[in-house]
């Protein structure tokens, strides 16, 4: 009984943030369907977030993306979602949607398109600095699509450069999370690859400097659970993206391909103390075909439920099973654990914090969905765009 006390008040201190842009319209390469009500502002995206964690409890942060969410003042803002329930999270840069990006930003081989990238990431502290977010987020899109295209290792050291003048500007408190992914839209080489490339670069940079593991941003039959040991292990996981993918960086809902996978990816953050560190967790996906609110409200729930899993393994019985070489008892352990229905215990968990036990029907039943159909009508649906 004391130990469900303790899995239940873990769960109470969950924070999920979730993205301004899955609030918004998106599609695939080829077309963006969007749908009514969507928030045309980014007043309203907070708006919609604030719907999140009204209902799940645990969403209390939003991320930013710029300049999609590029405003005059960023303290009303911030104001704005303080209003709201909410507050500002991550600040995730953008150095993939100018035509002076067509072969690179950070990386590029001219010095003034290198400048310019630079400079909006720049931007983005100061940002930070007026909403009092403390991530800066990164991804970069840079890369090459021929051999011989570019000096691999000059672009390394390019890349090196601007991620140094950018790490000297953070404040106290802030750091730069580094995420990677192996492929896409570079087809022969990407300069932030893998986790490998991406540590090594946070190394170098010094403390403030992190990893951040998009659950979607990994080869067929990657362990992303061992990737995630080891940056928790080397005091080097800044943070999560999470998605859902069967094929490629698919961006589905966090848990809709493969759950089990998730409940792994969570067992390893609570074995290495990264659900009570600074090891942040944040949602990256796009709802092209569902309705969004619910669909973010989902993901979030489906957070809670492979933590909660996490949360019930037996770690004295594991342990003791693989001390022993127990094979099949050691497995055994974490599949009791991952076989568990932990809804009712996240039901009672939500009726404990006041909130409805159900989210889902909770929102469906707010009317929400109606009002912002109803009142969302002129100006322009915010969306990534293709």
């Amino acid at each position: 009984m004391t130990e469900l006390v303790a899995v239940k008040a873990a769960l109470k201190t969950q924070a999920v943030e979730t993205p301004s842009w899955a609030y918004g319209n998106s599609g695939t390469r080829f077309k963006v369907f969007a749908q009514q009500g969507v928030p045309r502002t980014p007043q309203e995206k907070l708006d919609d977030a604030a719907q999140v964690h009204a209902y799940t409890g645990v969403a209390p942060t939003v991320a930013l993306h710029i300049p999609w969410d590029k405003v005059d003042d960023y303290a009303a803002l911030a104001k704005h979602a303080e209003d709201r329930g909410v507050k500002l999270g991550a600040i995730n840069s953008n150095t993939f949607q100018d035509d002076d990006y067509k072969l690179g930003s950070i990386c590029h081989p001219d010095a003034a398109v290198r400048r310019k990238a630079v400079d909006h990431l720049l931007e983005c502290v100061d940002i930070m600095d007026a909403t009092g977010s403390k991530d800066l987020k990164l991804w970069f899109a840079d890369g090459t699509n021929y051999p011989g295209q570019d000096d691999v290792r000059e672009r390394q050291d390019r890349l090196a450069e601007g991620l140094a003048e950018v790490y000297g500007r953070l404040g106290e408190g802030q750091r730069m999370l580094l995420e990677y992914k192996f492929f896409e839209p570079a087809f022969y080489t990407t300069d932030v690859p893998d986790w490998g490339t991406a540590y090594a670069h946070c190394l170098k940079l010094g403390p403030k400097a992190q990893v951040v593991v998009d659950t979607g941003h990994h080869a067929p039959g990657t362990n992303i659970e061992f990737i995630v040991a080891t940056l928790l292990r080397e005091g080097k996981l800044g943070g999560f993206d999470f998605n859902s993918r069967f094929y490629a960086d698919d961006d589905l809902m966090v848990g809709a391909a493969d759950p089990f996978q998730l409940f792994r990816i969570m067992y390893e953050v609570v074995r290495g103390g990264g659900f009570t560190s600074e090891v942040a967790f944040m949602l990256d996906q796009c709802h092209n075909i569902e309705a969004k609110i619910p669909a973010i409200i989902r993901s979030v729930m489906n957070v809670q439920e492979a933590t909660a899993k996490a949360l019930l393994v037996d770690r004295e019985a594991l342990g003791a099973a693989q001390r022993s070489g127990d094979v099949l008892g050691a497995n055994a352990v974490l599949m009791d654990a991952y076989n568990t229905d932990v809804r009712p215990l996240l039901r009672e968990v939500r009726e404990e914090m006041g909130l409805d036990p159900d989210p889902i029907a909770a929102y469906a039943g707010s009317g929400w969905a109606a009002k912002i159909v109803e009142e969302r009508v002129g100006g322009e649906q915010a969306g990534w765009g293709a």
